[in-house]
Formats: structure tokens, sequence, C-alpha cells
């Protein structure tokens, strides 16, 4: 990202590796040798979003936080930004890190969608997920499609080519309004913290990158879902689901097969809002599912 210096936090080492043709950074923490979690951030936002996350899980877990195509330091290439595409390289990261075992996974708003998805392609190398304020891709089934379509508007001045990317870049107050809108309680943001996240889609490639994130979704993920498209897909990762009861984006979904879904006190911004809560569901959901027979994971 050019000159922009990284966020600091203590006991995080960074490193670069080669996936797809892209470098990806991606920040570490914890001991190399325990139970790997993986972190994927939302729209707009790098690893940093996990930094209230990180030391309540870096104790016992190796805790991994990648910066997604396009995202915070690492590339942002002209293409490549359609979720399957997203997917790949997250798995592609996976196999440069030499992760073979399967990962704890937590996924958040568009990382948390992507999560469903690495899910589906790829169950064997996610031992449970935690999702967080995100829909599940049988959102369909629940009949609320169309009636929670309207709560994405902020989309329109972000995802057309051409013109997103000039928002995201000369209209930083617009960036900062939602970020504060998307939280329960705005004051729950440091002032610095949320204008790294402003800054950050500022940037040339970033911004390109942001409006692409946004463009591809609309072009291949909202028809998939209009048309039921995985409706004959079933999720085999034991899966929670964690919704903010005061979301503003995301409305609590109702439970499907292979999905607990369980409301919290929070908005959009779960990961800022309620670190301990999100730890504590992981510790909890991982304990359960990770050590479950394959017998009973299967019963559910």
């Amino acid at each position: 990202m050019g000159d922009r210096p990284m966020p600091q936090l203590d006991g995080v080492s960074h490193r670069y590796v080669s996936a797809r043709g892209v470098s990806f950074h991606v920040a570490e923490a914890g001991p190399a040798d325990a139970p790997p979690v993986l972190l994927l951030h939302g729209f707009a936002q790098h690893w940093y979003a996990w930094h209230k996350v990180i030391p309540l899980l870096a104790a016992d877990h190796r805790v991994i936080c990648p910066d997604l195509r396009g995202c915070g330091w690492s590339d942002a290439p002209r293409t490549g930004y359609r979720s399957t595409e997203l997917v790949a390289d997250v798995l592609a990261v996976l196999d440069a890190l030499e992760l073979r075992e399967p990962v704890r996974l937590v996924g958040h708003e568009c990382g948390g969608w992507l999560g469903f998805l690495l899910c589906l392609a790829a169950p064997e190398r996610v031992a449970g997920y935690l999702a967080l304020n995100t829909s599940h891709p049988w959102r369909r089934a629940e009949g609320r499609l169309p009636l929670d379509a309207w709560r994405f508007w902020y989309t329109a001045f972000w995802e057309y080519p051409g013109i997103g990317r000039r928002v995201l870049r000369h209209w930083p107050g617009f960036t900062r309004f939602v970020l504060r809108h998307w939280t329960a309680d705005p004051a729950c943001w440091e002032p610095e913290v949320l204008e790294e996240f402003v800054q950050t889609v500022r940037t040339p490639g970033r911004s390109r990158a942001a409006e692409q994130w946004l463009w591809q979704f609309v072009l291949h993920d909202i028809p998939a879902l209009v048309t039921g498209r995985h409706r004959g897909q079933r999720l085999t990762v034991p899966t929670l689901l964690l919704c903010g009861d005061q979301d503003p984006v995301t409305r609590p979904a109702r439970e499907v097969e292979g999905i607990d879904v369980r409301v919290v006190t929070g908005g959009h911004l779960l990961p800022q809002e309620a670190p301990e809560v999100i730890a504590g569901a992981a510790r909890e959901h991982f304990g359960r599912t990770v050590t479950m027979p394959a017998a009973e994971v299967e019963r559910g």
C-alpha cells in the first residue's frame, strides 16, 4: 500500500506469501504449533479489523489473518474478485503457509460469505466455522431476500465500475459515515482505528479493488441467491452464525440445516463491538466441534 504505515499490535508478526500470482500479506500471532484459526476480514477492511480479537485467541491458537486480494498490504491486481476466485486465493494462501491440517475458520461480513463458500468448496480444509454478520447461501429459502435488499442501499455508491472507486477515493466522509452507521454504538470506534479503514480504500488500487469486490458480487452472487443456486449443496462443516441484534445491514437469519444461529448484542461490526463475545463463541464452538467424533458431526 505504498507508503502507508502498517498498524502495530503487540505479539503480531507479518510476512508475505505468493499465491496465484499475487503477493498476500499475512499477520500472525500465537504459538506456531498451536491449533490454527483463520480470520477473514470484511469489506473495506484488512487484517487489523481483528485487532481486538487476536489477543483473546493468541494465547493458545495460531491466529492467521490474511489481507484478501486488493486489501490492506496484499497486491491489488485489476482482476480476480469473483467470490470463487477469492476462495481459491484463501486455499492457495493456506497451501503457501503449508497448513495441511483443517483450520478453525472465522469470517466476518464479506469474509463471512467467502467462509461459507470455502466450507462448500473444500470442507476437508475446515474443522469448524464461526460466521459473523453475514448472509448464508440459502437465504432465499427464508423468503426474506427481497424484503432485506434495501438494507444494502450504501453499495449503490461503491459498486458501479468507474464510479465506486471515485466515491471511495474522494468522498471519505461517506465511508466514515457508513462505518459508524454499521455499529450499534459509534463510540466503540477509536478515532485512529476508524480513520485507518477510511484511508485504506483511498489509494487507486484499493478503491478499484473494493469496487470490484462489490460489482462481482452483484454480477454473480446475487443471481445465485435469487435463483437458489446453492439449494442442492449441503453444509457439512459445523457452523455457528452470530448476528447482531442491531445490525442495520444483515438481519438475523433463520436456522437452516447445518447452521446454528445466535443473536448477540451489537451491530454489523462485531469484531469491533464485541470481541469478547466472538472469542468466547469461538472457543465454545471449536471446542465442541473439533473434538466431536465424525459420526456425531454428521448427525449434527
